[in-house]
This record gives structure tokens, C-alpha cells and sequence, in this order.
């Protein structure tokens, strides 16, 4: 009964010890390759001023005052839900995606 029970730690931190190599070795590819640096310029948009939402403001409404399209709007302002804005929240209102 004891052997099994060794036998079955062992494989446990074997598996484990490969996992966590696995893990490693990923993870180092991708900042040798500039990989991350990549994903983080593609996917952070610049903001070049804000607005501060208003009592009855729709992202409709907000897009259209900025003269920007509605996808244009949704993508300098990525985590925005249109459905959960309130007053004094800050948003883009202009900017590069």
C-alpha cells in the first residue's frame, strides 16, 4: 500500500513539473519574439480627449455629437456597456484604435 501511494505522488510531481516547464518555456517564447509588446500596441487604444457622460447621454448620441461612427466609438471605448453608463463617467470621445 505504501509503494502505490509513493508511486502516485511521484506521478503527480512528475506531471506537475512538466506542466509548470511548459508553462515556462511558453511564456519565454512569447517576450523573446516581442510577441507581448505586439498584443499590447495592437489592442490599447489612444485616447486624445474625453467626454464626461451626462444625464440622458446614449453612446448613439455621444457618437453622433463627435461626429464619430458607432464602431469607431465602441473601439477607443473597448469596455464600455452602452447599457450601464452613468453621470460623470468618462469616455473618449476622440482618438485612435
Amino acid at each position: 500500500m505504501a509503494k502505490a501511494n509513493t508511486a502516485i505522488v511521484i506521478l503527480n510531481l512528475t506531471v506537475l513539473m512538466l506542466a509548470l516547464l511548459l508553462i515556462a518555456s511558453d511564456g519565454r517564447m512569447l517576450i523573446s519574439t516581442g510577441a507581448l509588446d505586439k498584443l499590447a500596441e495592437d489592442t490599447t487604444p489612444i485616447c486624445n480627449s474625453i467626454y464626461g457622460v451626462r444625464l440622458d447621454d446614449t453612446c448613439f448620441a455621444i457618437s453622433q455629437q463627435f461626429h464619430l461612427t458607432p464602431e469607431a466609438f465602441s473601439s477607443i471605448n473597448p469596455n464600455l456597456n452602452c447599457d450601464k453608463m452613468f453621470v460623470g463617467q468618462w469616455l473618449c470621445a476622440s482618438g485612435i484604435a
